[in-house]
């Protein structure tokens, strides 16, 4: 058997201590929304502010001098978990401050609503609580300055093809890849062309090409994209089987950090009962699990 005796210390109404001049002026300030250091027979400032020189060991001047209420966070450690007797109840970190003006730093929490916004470096004001008593939480947290906004942005506006984008996209309305080869140096391009840019001649000759290709060159993207798969995404220049000038596509059904040039793809297409004349019959390229071609 196993002998134990829970205890409890407690003060009743709670521990309670004369704060002095130094700290008293600091709380006060608190209370009444500033934030104050003092002043050392050196010209430091001290914030959070000491009775004494920590390197003199000299009272302090007690002139005290308003700070921030703008700092730099120093260093910092992220919660991710956050326990019963925290200041917030979602994941923040507790960070060393300089404030403005200060040549010490305290202690408080950043919330930054990510961890991946926390660095040496940030600059952070205070969240100050509507009702304050004197303490040092009345600054609820200290917060990142805005140094950025989202503005959303939408533009509506008609696009109507001309003969050869219309013929192009007629082929893929009926699963079809439609390119013209030129009479003079038999060149295929894709989309259809009505003219050689290379020799400047018209092109009157039709190809139907496969939907099967390969990576030329291609770019991994960070932003979200209503098309993508996924983010990050590869979008990819694709020489299909039988052109002589690749195109833009995008690539899925793989992860992005996997995609190289020389992978042979296919075209993933949507439904047939959905297809309308619209590259969004294809959803994008995916691998056909073929040896790389060599560029």
């Amino acid at each position: 058997m196993t002998l134990e005796a829970r205890h409890v210390l407690e003060f009743p109404g709670g521990y309670t201590r004369t704060t002095g001049p130094v700290i008293g002026r600091f709380l006060t300030e608190l209370r009444d929304g500033r934030v104050v250091g003092v002043r050392t027979a050196a010209g430091r400032t001290l914030v959070p502010p000491l009775e004494y020189d920590p390197d003199t060991g000299d009272a302090v001047t007690g002139d005290f001098v308003e700070v921030g209420p703008v700092g730099t966070v120093e260093s910092w450690s992220w919660v991710h978990t956050p326990r019963r007797s925290h200041p917030l109840d979602r994941p923040f970190a507790w960070a060393l401050i300089r404030l403005d003006g200060a040549d010490t730093s305290l202690v408080h929490a950043v919330d930054a609503g990510d961890v991946r916004a926390m660095r040496p470096g940030l600059r952070v004001r205070p969240r100050w609580r509507a009702e304050r008593t004197g303490h040092i939480t009345d600054i609820e947290s200290f917060v990142p300055e805005v140094t950025k906004i989202v503005s959303p942005v939408r533009v509506e506006y008609v696009v109507k093809p001309g003969l050869a984008l219309t013929r192009f996209l007629k082929g893929i309305g009926e699963g079809v890849f439609v390119g013209s080869r030129c009479g003079s140096c038999h060149k295929v391009y894709v989309p259809y062309r009505l003219s050689c840019p290379e020799c400047g001649i018209a092109v009157t000759e039709e190809v139907e090409l496969p939907d099967t290709g390969t990576v030329t060159t291609f770019a991994i993207n960070n932003l979200p994209d209503p098309r993508a798969p996924e983010v990050p995404f590869v979008s990819a220049y694709i020489l299909l089987d039988g052109s002589d000038v690749p195109m833009i596509a995008l690539v899925g059904g793989v992860p992005a950090h996997e995609v190289r040039q020389g992978m042979r793809v296919r075209a993933v297409w949507i439904p047939r009962e959905e297809w309308t004349p619209s590259m969004e019959n294809i959803r994008w390229f995916a691998p056909t699990g073929e040896p790389d071609v060599e560029l």
